[in-house]
């Protein structure tokens, strides 16, 4: 998988793709991250990207133009989803990660400022993707969570590909509580259950807890 970034700030990614389990898939090939400053593509001679918006309203907005001739550049190598993150976009969840797992390649959009310019959105993005119903100063972080949530989909990442599978909300249910040594700790010990190598009492109980959390916690999941 192929993954643009086009960003304001690409230096925030450096440590990002030198950690865990995004580095492994760097490492492996399953993934290839490319980089763009915005900036380098202003026509403006200050490298300019941003304006006052019209209407008089505060803040100030990306404009077009570099982002317009970004998306072109990249397009230039082949189709791909142009994705936008903001806080109007729906909500980011493993489905939509799962669904873009198998893409080959996609371009994320990084904003920053109050907005980037509406024409943008209407012209090239295919996608608007948010977090969650906050705000941040710019879609970075965004873009990582992204990244780190399709990294560990792609074939040979994770060690063993059902831990995957038994994460929360892969199956739109939340995980299960998990248990390692010792047996007992502070005096809380391990269930039994899951001592005993009973292989099917154990996915009963793994089952039923996941379950109950969902219930109490996620009832909108079921």
């Amino acid at each position: 998988m192929k993954i643009d970034v086009l960003s304001l700030f690409p230096e925030a990614f450096t440590s990002f793709l030198a950690t865990s389990m995004v580095a492994r898939a760097l490492q492996k090939g399953a993934i290839e991250v490319a980089l763009d400053d915005i900036r380098d593509y202003s026509t403006n001679k200050h490298r300019k990207v941003d304006d006052y918006p019209f209407g008089g309203f505060a803040g100030m907005v990306a404009t077009p133009q570099p982002l317009w001739d970004a998306i072109k550049a990249k397009l230039q190598d082949g189709p791909a989803s142009v994705i936008y993150f903001t806080p109007q976009g729906r909500r980011l969840n493993q489905k939509i990660l799962l669904d873009y797992a198998t893409e080959s390649r996609i371009i994320l959009i990084c904003g920053h400022y109050k907005e980037i310019d509406q024409r943008i959105r209407r012209l090239a993005v295919s996608d608007e993707i948010s977090l969650g119903d906050f705000v941040l100063s710019g879609g970075e972080l965004a873009a990582q969570v992204f990244i780190d949530g399709l990294a560990r989909l792609q074939d040979g990442v994770l060690s063993d590909i059902a831990s995957a599978q038994s994460d929360s909300f892969y199956h739109q249910m939340l995980g299960f509580p998990c248990y390692t040594r010792p047996e007992e700790f502070m005096g809380q010990r391990v269930p039994d259950v899951l001592r005993e190598g009973n292989h099917g009492k154990i996915e009963q109980w793994a089952n039923a807890q996941a379950s109950f959390l969902t219930k109490t916690r996620r009832p909108d999941l079921l």
